[in-house]
């Protein structure tokens, strides 16, 4: 043992002496080769010191020089951080090291100077990577990240609602705004697969759900967007990568810090219900340009127009009478943090409600989608001795869901309000469902012809059971990490192990209600009496239970060192994962494995390199498949720190240009779970039917089914991952400075090995054909960021920002059925491009002449052979004198994922009061409006006795309005395949533009705030959704709805008290 350590001792002398001529050698320090001058002179002496950065790591190759000497003077800091001159006692030096505040000091022997870090030089601070964090100057990869202090201005219950807009690159869909469930979709750089194209989420360096999250207890959200950002992630990476910091424990006294919010709700946008008189009229004309009879009397309408009989011929507008007009939000946070130098802690607890928008019509159990959850996180570090840190994060929430015990979900509840008539019911009366008839005794012949769906489905009836559902979810997540430094081997060196868990248990509780149907009858004395049908009786209870479990571990060495004006820096980390209880093959936990390497090395902070590469393993292939290298390389360049740049540093004040090329996968690839197995066979055990493919007839007119098993797919062996080719070309350029930040990146994806199954197959072969990985998609666009701070005066400080992104792709081969034409096919457009029609104008006498005059060639034959004045025209692309399926193009319109994303940050604060604002915005972007947005008189059964939009009536040509700008074709039940067909005509523009957030707030300095002890009293307002500008009207632009509304995104009014201590 004594000869190793005397061995290392001597290895490491000669490999100090070594860097430290290497660092000589480089290092461009004028005045040097007078470092050893003659020293003899009177009253000079041998004075010693130490330089160190804040952490109390020696700086090697620090420049020391004697401040007004006749001749250069100085010397450089050892690999200890050591240096020493021979100067008179009293002589000032100049301390100076690339990145760090020069310093001009009177020497003294044996002093230790702290070098405190450049803001300007480092761009203030580090950003977070993968497994790590690095100084923003040496950053080469692309990334976009936010604090947290910018994300909790309104208060929200999902941070994902006010991502959009705040990060370049980032696109979020808010599908639902059903409380608990309300969380955005987040896409980085568009979708590049048809398959999964969710990014990666990382919280504390562990997959979780950002839904899981309190806002409060984020410190920041950075979001990896190149091959060189997310090969470290292997096959988990292709899609991008977003890394949350929660808050963490600093060393001083201790700080308590608490807010509540209370607000109000409202719907942002509810689209118009036609009323029974609009919607009778309505159906009437439709049967009158149709030329068949009228179903609606003139005496039934006027009911409908005087009210006169409200239960039995009623107009219930359905969005209305089911939904509330505003329900309250409230949340509350409360933590405290503070530590020694030893141990540091950081403690959060939050409990957020929000109201449902349902009514529950006095039922003693709640079904009004009302939801609340309770937070809880606690973080602890704790500094074993000077080297070892051991750190703990305890986090979890408990969530409580009320919805309608209806199997639909609130998006087929309330497409069913809209697809039901406003005559089928007045509602609940007394408690109970009340139906209208289609025969009343003294009507005669002015009956209802038809009743249509129920509106309130969600109640229950005798056909529809009702109740309640409550959902409790329990989460916990827990990690521990050990942190090592192996100074002892070599400075610079560090081990860190770390082990993490997250759980979640279930509970579903429903309450079946069997509840009774009630029709009005007229009694004798003019009254109204109920007939009765069904029963009512008490509730029927039942519970479940679900569960899942996830075990992460990784360890890792990782290396940081500064070797004179060069640094260094590398990782390797091994990891593993199970996920327990998956949703396929539930008894089979799905196991991942993976091994990441990088090495950095900058010279001076000016020229960067970065070499990252992931060795990935995933369950799902087959052995022998089942590892892929992934590997990334970046490049930087500072180049305002040339010596030609100087001329420009009064507007330029920092350029840093940086570029990236790598390979990432993609493991979520859809398709069965283990593909590589044989072919498996469904057995029927059970009784044997024959059109389900599972029984077997023998023999002539045999009516005797044997049971039977068949081959429910093929599966390939060779099925792997996706592999994602990334470039990324970024420019970081500062201006007046600092003052203006920008950054701009262009990057081209090469998406290869998505899996599909081949269409280009003949139908004849008789089976489907397995997976493959064939398909290919490329992508490509750019992205913008622009931020300006600056101040007035001495109080008023004010920022602007503005991220821009822009994203296209293009599908290169989907192996889909082969068509006639180019245009109809999938390859060559954006993913999602819908195939349909041309619509060229409404007809008229005029149409046959104008279309040979206008396209060259003879009017088509359209959808229909009966044409009349209204109907839909189409544009015959492909010139065979007929309208048909080969006519339908995917070149025209936009997709539901916008190209082009925008969002502003406008804020200022004067004294105590401060305004911020974030505005987001999207273009290029459309929907292709169906069900009761497309169809009159439309639900999921029939296309006339179901909803009608008002919209609609008001926007139809018809005799009255035969106009070519009308928003609808002449309503028609003869023409309905031509004059609803698929087409540009439904294809909806949802651009918007949309006040995201805005608060207000002043924050108070009072005297008597400082007797006790508070540092901090807010009050503010805020808002969230309040203002959109848009052409699209129904409903909400950002949700992507497009056969009825879904539970409506709301509008957000808050006001909040913070305090602090």
């Amino acid at each position: 043992m004594k000869h190793q350590n005397h061995l290392l001792k001597r290895y490491g002398t000669v490999l100090s002496r070594t860097l430290l001529c290497s660092t000589l050698t480089f290092t461009p320090f004028a005045g040097v080769e007078n470092m050893m001058a003659d020293t003899s002179q009177m009253g000079q002496t041998t004075l010693r010191g130490t330089v160190v950065d804040e952490n109390g790591e020696p700086i090697i190759g620090a420049n020391i020089m004697v401040v007004g000497g006749k001749a250069a003077l100085g010397t450089i800091s050892d690999m200890d951080g050591n240096f020493q001159l021979h100067v008179k006692a009293g002589t000032k030096i100049k301390v100076s090291y690339v990145g760090y505040e020069s310093q001009t000091l009177t020497v003294k022997n044996g002093m230790r100077i702290t070098m405190v870090e450049d803001s300007k030089t480092t761009l203030k601070g580090v950003e977070v990577v993968a497994y790590g964090v690095q100084k923003k100057v040496s950053v080469t990869g692309a990334l976009s990240s936010v604090k947290g202090d910018d994300l909790v201005r309104t208060p929200v219950g999902s941070v994902n609602n006010v991502l959009g807009g705040q990060l370049s690159g980032v696109t979020t869909v808010q599908y639902s705004g059903e409380p608990g469930s309300d969380a955005a979709s987040v896409f980085v750089r568009g979708q590049a697969s048809f398959n999964d194209a969710n990014p990666l989420v990382q919280v504390d360096g562990v997959e979780r759900s950002m839904g899981d999250i309190d806002p409060e207890e984020i410190e920041s959200i950075t979001v990896l967007k190149d091959a060189s950002a997310t090969a470290v992630f292997g096959v988990r990476g292709a899609n991008g990568v977003i890394l949350i910091t929660t808050k963490r424990g600093t060393e001083g006294k201790t700080h308590i810090s608490g807010s509540t919010s209370w607000g109000v709700l409202t719907p942002t946008k509810m689209v118009e219900q036609a009323n029974s008189y609009e919607y009778a009229t309505f159906h009437n004309l439709m049967s009158d340009l149709d030329g068949v009879k009228r179903q609606f009397s003139d005496a039934v309408i006027e009911k409908f127009k005087n009210g006169s009989d409200p239960i039995r011929f009623p107009s219930t507008i359905w969005t209305d009478y089911i939904m509330k007009n505003a329900t309250l939000q409230t949340k509350h946070n409360l933590n405290i943090s503070g530590g020694t130098k030893n141990a540091r802690y950081f403690i959060n607890v939050g409990y957020y409600t929000q109201g449902g928008l349902f009514k529950e019509f006095g039922q003693d159990y709640h079904f009004d989608y009302r939801y609340n959850r309770f937070n809880y996180r606690a973080n602890l570090d704790l500094d074993l001795t000077k080297t070892t840190t051991l750190s703990f994060n305890l986090a979890g929430n408990v969530g409580n869901a009320n919805k309608p015990y209806t199997g639909q979900g609130s998006s087929g509840m309330i497409e069913a309000a809209y697809e039901a008539a406003p005559f089928s019911s007045p509602g609940i009366i007394n408690g109970h469902y009340i139906s209208t008839e289609t025969q009343y005794d003294d009507c005669g012949t002015d009956q209802l012809p038809f009743v249509g769906g129920s509106g309130i489905t969600y109640f229950g009836n005798s056909n529809v059971s009702g109740g309640f559902m409550k959902t409790t979810t329990n989460k916990l997540t827990l990690d521990l990490q050990l942190s090592q430094k192996l100074d002892f081997i070599t400075k610079g060196l560090s081990f860190k192990i770390k082990g993490s868990y997250n759980g979640s248990y279930d509970i579903y509780k429903n309450g079946n209600a069997t509840k009774a149907t009630y029709t009005p009858i007229l009694l004798p004395d003019g009254t109204i009496g109920y007939k009765k049908y069904g029963n009512e009786e008490q509730l029927t209870y039942s519970e479940s239970t679900s569960r899942d479990r996830y075990w992460y571990f990784e360890t890792s060495l990782s290396y940081n060192r500064q070797f004179g004006n060069h640094h260094v820096g590398g990782l390797v980390l091994y990891n593993q994962d199970s996920n327990y209880y998956p949703s396929s093959y539930s008894n089979i936990p799905h196991r991942q494995v993976g091994l990441v390497g990088r090495a950095t090395y900058d010279w001076r902070n000016r020229y960067l390199a970065e070499f990252n590469i992931g060795y990935n393993g995933s369950e799902n292939f087959a052995p022998g498949k089942r590892y892929g290298l992934f590997p990334a390389f970046s490049a930087g360049w500072v180049v305002s720190d040339e010596a030609f740049f100087k001329p420009l540093r009064r507007v330029v004040s920092f350029m840093k240009l940086r570029g990236s090329y790598g390979l990432v996968g993609n493991s979520k690839v859809g398709g069965d779970r283990f593909m590589y197995t044989p072919d498996p066979y469904i057995i029927n055990n059970s009784s044997p039917y024959v059109r389900g493919g599972m029984g077997y007839i023998f023999g002539i007119d045999n009516s005797t089914v044997w049971k039977a098993a068949y081959e429910k797919a093929l599966h390939n062996a060779d099925v792997t991952w996706e592999h994602a080719y990334k470039q990324d070309y970024g420019v970081d350029i500062n201006f007046l400075s600092d003052r203006l930040r920008t950054t701009f990146d262009y990057y081209y994806e090469h998406r290869t090995d998505i899996l599909l199954i081949d269409y280009t197959s003949p139908y004849i072969i008789g089976f489907n054909m397995p997976y493959t990985n064939d398909g290919i998609v490329n992508s490509w666009g750019w992205e913008l960021s622009l931020k300006w701070n600056d101040k007035i005066g001495k109080d008023f400080r004010y920022s602007a920002a503005m991220n821009l992104s822009y994203n296209q792709n293009r599908v290169e081969d989907m192996r889909e059925d082969l068509k006639p034409n180019a245009y109809q096919m999938a390859k060559g457009h954006r993913l999602g491009a819908r195939s349909m029609y041309k619509f060229w104008r409404y007809y008229d006498e005029n149409t046959p002449a104008l279309y040979e005059k206008t396209f060259g060639e003879k009017f088509p034959t359209q959808l229909t052979s009966n044409l009349r004045d209204g109907d839909a025209v189409y544009v015959d692309l492909n010139h065979d004198g007929k309208i048909d399926a080969n006519d339908m193009t995917r070149d025209l319109g936009y997709t539901d994922v916008p190209r082009y994303m925008i969002g502003f940050n406008l804020g200022f604060s004067w004294k105590g009061l401060s305004l911020n604002t974030q505005w987001t915005g999207a273009w290029d972007v459309s929907r292709m409006i169906s069900g009761v947005f497309r169809y009159p008189f439309y639900n999921k059964t029939s296309h006339t006795q179901g909803g009608l939009l008002k919209y609609v009536i008001d926007n139809s040509w018809t005799p009255d309005n035969p106009s070519q700008s009308a928003k609808y074709p002449r309503p028609s039940w003869d023409n309905w395949d031509n004059n609803y067909a698929e087409s540009t005509l439904y294809e909806q523009d949802a651009k918007y533009l949309r006040l995201k957030t805005l608060q207000i707030a002043y924050d108070f300095h009072l005297p008597v705030m400082k007797r006790m002890g508070m540092n901090q009293l807010q009050l503010a307002f805020s808002g969230y959704n309040l203002l959109t500008f848009t052409p699209y009207i129904w409903g909400d632009p950002e949700s992507r709805a497009t056969n009825s509304p879904t539970y409506p995104l709301q509008r957000t009014y808050m006001l909040s008290l913070k305090v602090g201590f």
